[in-house]
């Protein structure tokens, strides 16, 4: 391990080069995962599936991105980032491949495994090289940056997607993904941190069984809470698996106190610092998430807009993630994380609000609420992701890092079951639980409403973030930056 080379070894533009393909590899993941719903109908068209078939397309990726996004956190303290930052993107390249080519359903479904288990290492490998190379005070705008990476990706995704498909076929977004996916492969191997630069642990040291009780518990709880929106809280499959889930998750507790070298140290789960930014992660992707998912169900159904113009309906949110979330990172390494998230998660909660109160009614009214999430995200996750990352020493910094990108990726898929369900459940009610609200789209009202009340909850654990960083403190762990070549 070495950890002690002077800052001036790591030039600015070697950060700047490292730093872009961090973000590429972001923009590229995130945009093969939101162009694939756009693809959907032509995929269940050719293999003639029934929407729950073809749903694997979507479920399949996120089982394994959930499964595996702590696991190549803690495997890279031992691996060391670039060697498993590159391994992650070669398994995507295989599963892009795999799916362009794929003659079945199963085999599509397979091949979207692959690309998640190799699309998890790109998230949770990102933040922890930010946190290795960069020292406190410098790495916000590099998180918002990762930030505005998934912002691009999102707002990139279904409009290159859709017209790839249309002058093509649906495959052909698949080859677009592999063969822009091969340049960020070199340009890893020549900016990553190596091996003896970033190694904080040891082969013998991997609890695999503590990772893999963790990650089951992780997928089974995604399992159940996805099923909660098909068979409601009273089916066996949904009430079953968030029990397995609970019961993996205490075993993965006791495994972790008992183990020699547990996969996460106990006290990663004490400090308070890193659950705190952890907890507003997932809840303000858990209302973030739940929102994107109903707005396109609810002009679509209700306004009867088309799905170019849904996208349209969209756009705005993935550009205020894409422009803000930059400019949010670096203003907290300045005034600190707390300000930034308390302003960012009253504007989700204002804007879900507004949709509880408007659904049904004019489209640009949707469009300014939905712009309201975005500003909203921008303003939080970044600070969060720095906070989380400035809470953890170096030696918890893979896992501690692989764990928060799990929690929010949870929260995302949680928001979005949980929130659809409410509105599948209150369809053909009576009235809004918004008293404000007055027309059609009660059930959506009443999805929208749901955000509100989980976004309140946010509001009040983002005020144990850290404040304003008082002048000439510093961290009590902080070590010298690594170079991100050697």
């Amino acid at each position: 391990m070495r950890l002690s080379q002077e800052p001036e070894a790591v030039s600015p533009a070697r950060i700047r080069l490292l730093l872009g393909v961090l973000v590429a590899a972001v923009v590229v993941t995130v945009m093969n995962n939101s162009m694939v719903t756009v693809l959907l109908a032509p995929v269940r068209e050719e293999f003639t599936a029934s929407v729950a078939e073809v749903g694997w397309v979507v479920t399949g990726f996120s089982l394994a991105f959930a499964v595996c996004t702590a696991f190549f956190g803690r495997v890279s303290d031992v691996a060391g980032i670039r060697g498993v930052f590159s391994a992650g993107l070669v398994v995507f390249v295989a599963g892009s491949l795999v799916a362009a080519l794929a003659g079945t359903l199963p085999v599509l479904v397979a091949a979207r495994v692959m690309q998640g288990v190799g699309a998890a290492a790109i998230p949770a490998l990102a933040a922890v090289t930010v946190a290795r190379v960069l020292p406190v005070g410098r790495r916000g705008l590099a998180f918002g940056m990762l930030t505005s990476g998934v912002g691009v990706g999102q707002a990139l995704g279904p409009v290159l997607g859709g017209v790839a498909a249309e002058l093509a076929d649906w495959r052909t977004p698949f080859v677009g993904t592999a063969v822009l996916t091969l340049p960020l492969l070199v340009g890893a191997l020549r900016t990553l941190p190596g091996p003896a630069a970033d190694r904080t642990g040891r082969w013998r040291d991997l609890d695999a069984l503590g990772g893999v009780l963790l990650g089951s518990a992780a997928a089974l709880l995604l399992v159940g809470v996805t099923q909660v929106q098909a068979v409601g809280l009273g089916g066996p499959s949904a009430w079953g698996s968030v029990l397995a889930a609970a019961l993996l998750a205490v075993a993965f507790a006791a495994r972790i106190r008992a183990a020699v070298h547990p996969f996460a140290a106990p006290s990663l789960f004490t400090n308070s610092g890193f659950m705190s930014a952890a907890a507003v992660g997932f809840l303000t992707l858990f209302g973030f998430l739940a929102t994107i998912v109903l707005v396109p169900q609810l002009t679509s159904a209700v306004n009867g807009l088309s799905s170019g113009q849904v996208g349209l309906v969209l756009t705005p949110s993935a550009l205020a993630v894409a422009t803000l979330s930059a400019a949010a990172g670096r203003m907290s390494d300045r005034i600190g994380p707390r300000m930034l998230a308390l302003s960012g998660i009253a504007s989700l909660a204002g804007a879900a609000l507004l949709l509880s109160t408007v659904a049904g009614g004019p489209v640009w009214v949707v469009a300014t609420g939905l712009f309201g999430t975005g500003v909203g995200l921008a303003l939080v996750i970044s600070p969060a992701t720095n906070a989380a990352a400035n809470a953890l020493p170096l030696s918890q910094s893979g896992v501690g890092l692989g764990l928060y990108q799990g929690a929010i990726f949870l929260g995302a898929g949680s928001g979005a079951a949980v929130v659809s369900a409410v509105v599948t459940a209150r369809d053909g009610a009576a009235g809004a639980w918004n008293p404000l609200h007055a027309g059609p789209a009660v059930n959506f009202s009443d999805g929208f409403l749901v955000v509100v009340g989980v976004l309140l909850v946010a509001l009040l654990l983002a005020t144990r973030l850290p404040g304003r960083p008082s002048r000439g403190a510093s961290p009590a762990e902080e070590v010298t930056p690594v170079p991100p070549c050697s």
